[in-house]
């Protein structure tokens, strides 16, 4: 390794090309789906497909590193302990607890072995949605109103605090899943009984805090970022359009059929002071957050056109032809296998590994 120069700063990742990785060990960590039996239809949504981590593997091992799979179980300490890799590609979502993003970082700092992606710190803030917003508000980054109702707070005595300084319609989610778990169509409430109905569903569902916050009926963007510190590539946001109006919310159901109930355009149709906007809000929460390598931020713009932030992902989705990273990146002429290697990149850079 060696310390970065002060000919390092500002360099757009996307212009990083280290060349043949031939001496590199990549470990690449992920959690795969299992297909185990649950009551809920989204329960391993987070989870990647075979083929996914396939892919990654045949991107990262392009660039001539060699690559090692390895499954984020629970050996998964002793695994990484006597296999040692140079440095990790870690895609893996955690088992279980609010925390679970944060577990394969935690342990790869504990073992001082470098890897992509965000921090364990960065991984649970951004997880908690309603932290994450907390943030993002001391950066003066608007984000809708909110309120998060503890599992055990949902009463039913018609007097709730809970709407305290929102206005109808509101939307519930879990405050701390990933890939739109536990949002559908039914997430949406408009009155007070429907807000405790929905708010007693979910809690029993998913058995944690859920996040209440105003619903903004507007339109979708996503931002993807690559890079780090003062290193940055902000893409241009992808408007995600909705093509079936009983569907207006980017929920699970729409995530899994997406090709039926939306359409996407990169750059967006939207004035240039917005897209900028939107741009500097989502480098404004990744940096607060700590963020690193790679994440994807998302927004609502309001009929009035202003953006919101929603939330952050500090370990998107990578699968191609499906996730949203890859395919912004591709409507930018950024091809699958250039974007898995950038992150790795980014990282080897962070890590003067380059």
């Amino acid at each position: 390794m060696h310390p970065k120069s002060d000919n390092d700063a500002n360099i757009d990742p996307l212009a990083l090309d280290p060349g043949p990785l031939t001496w590199l060990r990549v470990g690449l960590t992920y959690n795969l789906k299992k297909g185990v039996t649950s009551a809920l239809p989204d329960a391993e949504a987070e989870f990647d497909d075979p083929d996914t981590i396939l892919a990654i593997q045949t991107a990262l091992a392009a660039s001539g590193c060699t690559v090692e799979l390895i499954e984020a179980s629970q050996d998964l300490p002793n695994r990484l302990a006597q296999s040692r890799p140079d440095i990790v590609f870690n895609v893996a979502e955690g088992m279980a607890g609010r925390g679970r993003e944060s577990h394969v970082p935690a342990i790869l700092n504990f073992l001082q072995i470098p890897f992509t992606g965000s921090d364990e710190t960065a991984m649970c803030l951004a997880m908690d949605k309603a932290l994450a917003k907390t943030l993002a508000l001391s950066v003066g980054v608007a984000t809708p109103g909110y309120q998060v109702v503890s599992a055990g707070g949902v009463g039913g005595d018609g007097n709730s605090a809970v709407t305290a300084g929102m206005s109808f319609p509101l939307i519930v989610k879990p405050n701390a899943e990933g890939s739109s778990k536990g949002i559908t169509s039914a997430s949406i409430v408009h009155d007070e009984a429907s807000l405790r109905r929905v708010l007693a569903e979910k809690t029993q569902a998913y058995g944690q805090d859920m996040l209440v916050e105003e619903y903004i009926d507007g339109r979708e963007f996503t931002v993807g970022i690559l890079g780090s510190g003062e290193n940055l590539h902000v893409f241009p946001p992808m408007e995600i359009i909705f093509t079936q109006p009983a569907q207006p919310i980017y929920s699970y159901e729409v995530k899994r059929d997406f090709r039926r109930y939306v359409r996407y355009a990169c750059p967006p149709d939207i004035s240039t002071a917005q897209q900028a906007a939107i741009e500097h809000a989502a480098k404004a929460v990744y940096l607060a957050l700590g963020c690193r390598d790679f994440a994807r931020a998302d927004f609502r713009l309001s009929s009035d056109g202003k953006p919101y932030f929603i939330e952050l992902n500090p370990l998107p989705g990578l699968a191609p032809g499906y996730s949203d990273l890859p395919m912004l990146a591709e409507f930018c002429g950024v091809a699958y296998g250039d974007l898995v290697r950038s992150v790795l990149y980014c990282a080897l850079a962070r890590y003067g590994m380059i």
